[in-house]
Formats: structure tokens, C-alpha cells, sequence
């Protein structure tokens, strides 16, 4: 399995079995993850269809582990818990451009896991030489994805895709030199 580890987290990037698993219940998706999945999952944002576009993304990108959905793991008193998924909404395009996305059940809202995980998935992303850029889309009423997005060094750019939805971006260089400024911190 391909994984990310933070600070507190561990990412697990879903695979074919992860996500078939999640479609029938949180019981396998636990033992799968060797995680503790909690009977609010899945995280707002998130239901059936996604994991059914994760899935035949999945299956038709053999290569695709770490390009789609990732599960948030947190370690706590020796145990983890699934906390949140995100990722990236496919290969990178043409121009270099990946889209993120990211949700966290709202028992853990405002403990930092959200920053913590965008800013993993972000470098993953760009620790690959043909992104360029990561965008990410949200609504303007969702005051704490703003902050998250900010937090990870995004920039406001205007309306999204979807209407209602504005769009931020995070150049490669912009992310180079947050990554320097982590660095001296730690």
C-alpha cells in the first residue's frame, strides 16, 4: 500500500480493495486499514458516488494509487482512527495542473488534521516533475476550507468550476518555498 506519514497522520492511498470494501461497510474498510473506522463515516462530501468514480478510476488507471482518494489515519493512545479522506481528483493534466480535495468527519474538526494532510498530499504531488500546479475548489460559506487552503499556502484565484465555488491555486514555486520555511521551523 502507498502511504504518507505526518507529523499525527497516516495516509493510505485507496486501492481497488479499500474502496470495494467501503461500497459494502465500515467493518472490512477497519480491518483492511487496521484502523478504528467510527459509525459517522464517511466524512461530509463524500458517499457512493465518489467512491464508485474512485473505484472505476481505479480500475481503469492500474497506475492510479495516490492520484485519487487517500484515507486520514491518526495515531492515538497506541491505536489508529480514520479521521478523513482527500486527495487528488486524477493524473495531472496536460498543463501540469492536479486538483485537491479533502473532508474530515466533524468530531475532528479544528484539531489541525485537515492543513496536516493537504500539506502531505500537496508535496506528493509535486515530488512528481510534471505538476506544475494544484487547484482546489470550495464554497465561500466554508470559512474553515478557506483557512485550511491558506494555512497550505493557496491562493485565491476567482470563481470555480462549479457555480457558487471559487478556486484557489498553489504553484509549484509558491510550495517550494513553504516546504523551506517547514523545514527551518522543524
Amino acid at each position: 500500500m502507498l502511504q504518507l506519514r505526518t507529523e499525527r497522520l497516516l495516509l493510505v492511498a485507496a486501492t481497488i480493495e479499500l474502496v470495494q470494501a467501503e461500497l459494502v461497510g465500515t467493518a472490512r474498510l477497519a480491518k483492511l486499514l487496521n484502523a478504528h473506522v467510527s459509525p459517522l463515516w464517511p466524512p461530509p462530501l463524500n458517499d457512493e458516488q465518489t467512491l464508485r468514480w474512485t473505484l472505476d478510476y481505479l480500475k481503469a488507471n492500474p497506475d492510479g494509487a495516490g492520484w485519487v482518494m487517500w484515507y486520514f489515519l491518526h495515531r492515538e493512545h497506541g491505536r489508529l482512527e480514520a479521521v478523513g479522506k482527500g486527495g487528488l481528483c486524477g493524473k495531472p493534466a496536460a498543463d501540469g495542473t492536479v486538483e485537491v480535495g479533502y473532508s474530515i468527519l466533524p468530531s475532528h474538526h479544528r484539531l489541525g488534521f485537515a492543513p496536516e494532510a493537504v500539506t502531505a498530499l500537496v508535496d506528493w504531488a509535486f515530488s512528481h516533475r510534471e505538476v506544475t500546479r494544484v487547484l482546489a475548489h470550495t464554497l465561500p460559506a466554508l470559512v474553515p476550507s478557506i483557512r485550511v487552503l491558506e494555512k497550505c499556502g493557496f491562493q485565491r484565484i476567482g470563481p470555480g468550476e462549479e457555480e457558487g465555488t471559487i478556486r484557489f491555486e498553489l504553484q509549484r514555486e509558491a510550495n517550494e518555498r513553504a516546504s523551506a520555511a517547514r523545514r527551518r521551523v522543524h
